[in-house]
């Protein structure tokens, strides 16, 4: 059967790309090898997001006695795990639904590329005018001792399939992933070591933030600039800043160090790759003339929301007008654990190196309303703005404390600290940090 587009792999990138060449009137197939919306909704953002929120109403109850909340509460781990589940089912029959208002064809199995216009799965082969590849990352384990065929050992694709909790965890990296699960296991009283090779957790956040958030998460160990040398049953034994080695025991070890590209099944089309991904221009086209690239596996940017925006601008070079492009510095991040932290752009460090005559401004939550009246003086909560001081033009946003994740939009865009400061802000809101920043950037 002849196609006008086939899409390997539905996550974020790939099924809002089916379904918006679906909906220009193309004939489409999505190929996907095991549930639909990929990682993202199945092993990822979904059904993280949806244990942290639980994580965080038990938390919230059982701390609450400052707020006149009182009694007992607990947590029952298989009725969050149904919760969970319910959340993702729901997501892939709303994807499914999509896709199919959008008139797409869609075909479980494993996709082996035969050239740049055709592809078999199992046994029918498709023909296609246009191939464009969205088949996402999977996590990537260093050659650690110990680490393979481990029982104790698990990354973010097994952690969801846990049958009870652990007792002691012992996280291995400190980005997105471990910090967030950090967050939850810790919400429940669970004893969390994290153990980061980089001299801070959070390589992308400004490091004042980053270091208020290690902070604020006292519960949690965190061992800093350490390589871990092995891993023993449930032993993590590595080497500290000075030299000396050490160990944490856990009853489970997260290995939370990254992830690496997905490309199997298309070594027949010779695509230029690095260790990041396929390489693509600024259109999301690979090396291969009609073959295109989008999301984790061209290495861009390892986010669903970026994923989508690939989505738009590979479809939009493919149908529409072909003037979009993809702008790092405009893709927020987030960080979902307790506290909440989100930003977009460079860090302050990161604007001072590229030579910009910097200019920052920070607020502390502790003299915003609202965050006094919900989370109290003595809670941890920041927003920071980097500037050009010539142009005005905002550099970039870090964000710490509540609805860090629904704010990050507002300044994901071009803007200068003089529209920041003349935007009005309702009030009370986390949102007038922001403002204070402007304001104190306008003197």
């Amino acid at each position: 059967m002849d196609y006008d587009l086939i899409v390997i792999g539905s996550g974020p990138g790939g099924y809002v790309a089916a379904s918006r060449a679906g909906m220009l009137g193309k004939h489409v197939l999505l190929v996907e090898k095991d549930e639909l919306g990929g990682v993202c909704a199945n092993r990822g953002c979904i059904p993280a997001k949806s244990l942290l929120h639980g994580a965080k109403v038990y938390h919230a109850a059982k701390e609450g006695a400052h707020l006149g909340v009182h009694g007992d509460v607990s947590y029952d781990f298989g009725e969050a795990l149904a919760w969970k589940d319910d959340a993702v089912t729901t997501l892939r029959n709303s994807i499914a639904f999509l896709e199919k208002q959008s008139h797409v064809d869609v075909v479980k199995g494993n996709a082996l590329c035969v050239d740049a216009h055709h592809v078999t799965i199992g046994e029918t082969s498709y023909e296609t005018e246009h191939l464009l590849i969205a088949t996402g990352s999977s996590p990537a384990v260093p050659p650690i001792p110990g680490a393979k065929d481990n029982p104790h050992v698990v990354t973010s694709d097994g952690i969801f399939s846990l049958a009870s909790l652990p007792s002691s965890v012992a996280i291995v990296g400190g980005g997105v992933i471990g910090i967030e699960f950090a967050s939850y296991f810790s919400l429940l009283g669970i004893k969390v070591d994290v153990i980061e090779m980089l001299p801070e957790i959070l390589p992308m956040m400004d490091g004042e933030l980053a270091k208020l958030m290690r902070r604020a998460m006292a519960s949690v160990s965190f061992h800093t600039g350490a390589k871990v040398e092995r891993i023993e049953g449930g032993k993590v034994v590595f080497v500290d800043t000075k030299g000396v080695e050490q160990s944490v025991d856990a009853e489970l070890v997260l290995i939370a160090t990254g992830r690496r590209p997905n490309l199997d099944g298309m070594d027949n089309l010779h695509l230029e790759a690095t260790r990041k991904g396929i390489v693509v221009d600024e259109h999301m086209e690979t090396s291969v003339s009609g073959v295109y690239a989008i999301g984790d596996v061209n290495g861009i940017s390892l986010l669903a929301h970026s994923a989508e925006k690939m989505a738009h601008i590979a479809t939009d070079a493919l149908y529409g007008t072909g003037k979009e492009r993809f702008d790092t510095s405009l893709i927020p991040w987030a960080v979902y654990g307790e506290p909440e932290a989100a930003g977009c752009g460079l860090t302050e460090a990161q604007a001072t190196e590229k030579g910009f005559e910097v200019a920052s401004a920070v607020s502390f939550l502790r003299s915003n309303g609202r965050f006094l009246a919900e989370e109290g003086k003595r809670a941890p909560g920041m927003a920071k703005v980097v500037a050009d001081k010539k142009s005005g033009k905002i550099l970039g946003v870090h964000l710490l404390g509540p609805a860090s994740s629904e704010m990050i939009w507002g300044v994901a865009r071009p803007l200068t600290v003089k529209e920041l400061a003349d935007t009005v802000f309702p009030h009370p809101s986390f949102s007038e940090a922001l403002h204070d920043c402007a304001e104190k950037l306008m003197v």
